[in-house]
């Protein structure tokens, strides 16, 4: 099997989308001799911020001198992106092997494993070949039922966070999708909780309560001297001073601050990770399409939030770099996201809209979503691809002097 073969394996249309639970992933992992069995890990579930956090959390780690496993989705140019060990994405010749190698169990079930079960068996089974310290691992989605939720006794679990999203799977309140990622809470393992919401704060204490668990929560009223600029940010947290990340955004310090909230309880767990390692870590972590400058001249930014949470950041981080100036937006959404609130956000910060649909089956039409913005008072024009919008708005950037931000959806990013 080749790496092109690989592939067209884990994407076959005979994958079901998404089935949750855990029965299938369990016989898949017990043919395969349980190899997450023989890692540790830290699980991080969330709404938003789960990324950064462990993009950041992973550079640390190697920067302290443990071998790391990263697993994040969805990838964002390449597939291998989403496995990773010592900051280096999986090889297409590995992939190839190790998709090979758990291609006949998989085959041989009689309920066969969803595509994102497929790929965490994978990743797995490539963790435990190359003997990582620690993995950084990103449930899909939810917590309870996701796939990833299959390990037992992290060193840590943390959830960055809750909003409303993936409501049809999650539920349709707060508390009930709280509830869901608090399913990663593990009898006695610490459970730290980055997020703002009272009420989903009493759902995962209280799970943390009943599980024997210790729970932790970021204090942000010691996230002080915050100095965000379009060339990086300074700030101090608690004992960590003069702290320095490269990550754009105004809710990057936050998600620094869950990092750091990590590093210390992981120290009083045992883990050896010195404060130069946390500063050279977080200095040297990237995470693409997450307020990512593409180039300066014209000034164009990428984000990838697609959710009313997401896109109130981002808003809010355009208005602090930006100030009272309006920018340019190039955009396009799926048809399962809260476009209607997303675009009165988009309202505040955008004088003219370049707006395309998205390479996904669940998109709103680029003519569709036109309209509604226009309805909020934004000039919008729709564009057959997604390179026919980013290149009219990029010529109106540069002819205009004004700053272009794409965002909405993840997926236009590998098509710029």
């Amino acid at each position: 099997m080749n790496y092109s073969e690989a592939l067209e394996y884990i994407h076959s249309v005979n994958w079901t989308f998404c089935k949750p639970g855990l029965e299938r992933i369990s016989a898949l992992c017990k043919a395969l001799g349980d190899p997450q069995k023989d890692l540790k890990f830290i699980h991080v579930a969330g709404t938003n911020g789960k990324g950064s956090f462990c993009s950041m959390t992973e550079s640390v780690l190697r920067a302290a001198g443990y071998k790391t496993g990263l697993y994040t989705s969805p990838y964002i140019k390449v597939f291998n992106e989403r496995m990773q060990v010592g900051g280096e994405m999986i090889s297409d010749d590995e992939l190839a092997s190790l998709t090979e190698y758990v291609k006949p169990i998989a085959d041989a079930m009689t309920d066969k494993p969803t595509e994102f079960e497929l790929i965490t068996a994978i990743a797995f089974e490539y963790f435990k070949r190359h003997k990582c310290d620690v993995v950084v691992l990103e449930a899909g989605m939810g917590g309870r039922l996701d796939s990833t939720n299959i390990i037992r006794d992290p060193l840590l679990s943390v959830i960055t966070g809750i909003a409303l999203d993936h409501t049809a799977f999650l539920g349709d309140t707060v508390e009930k999708i709280a509830a869901e990622k608090a399913g990663i809470i593990k009898d006695k393992s610490p459970i730290l909780w980055g997020g703002d919401d009272a009420s989903a704060r009493a759902v995962i204490e209280n799970t943390a309560k009943e599980k024997g668990s210790e729970f932790f929560f970021v204090d942000y009223s010691k996230l002080q001297n915050i100095n965000a600029t379009l060339d990086g940010t300074t700030l101090d947290f608690s004992e960590h001073k003069n702290i320095k990340i490269n990550l754009l955004g105004l809710y990057q310090p936050k998600n620094a601050a869950v990092v750091l909230s990590a590093v210390d309880i992981l120290r009083k767990e045992g883990m050896d990770i010195p404060e130069s390692a946390v500063k050279e870590g977080l200095l040297s972590a990237r995470w693409q399409a997450r307020f990512e400058i593409l180039s300066r001249d014209p000034l164009v930014i990428f984000d990838g939030a697609h959710n009313p949470q997401g896109i109130d950041s981002a808003v809010m981080s355009i208005k602090h770099y930006f100030r009272d100036k309006k920018v340019y937006v190039m955009t396009g959404v799926l048809k399962d996201k809260d476009y209607g609130v997303i675009s009165t956000r988009l309202a505040e910060i955008a004088s003219r809209a370049f707006v395309m649909t998205p390479e996904n089956p669940r998109a709103l039409s680029a003519e569709e979503y036109s309209k509604i913005l226009e309805s909020k008072g934004v000039s919008s024009e729709a564009y057959g691809t997604i390179k026919e919008a980013f290149a009219a708005a990029k010529q109106a950037a540069k002819q205009d002097g004004v700053p272009l931000v794409c965002l909405g959806s993840l997926y236009t990013y590998s098509s710029l």
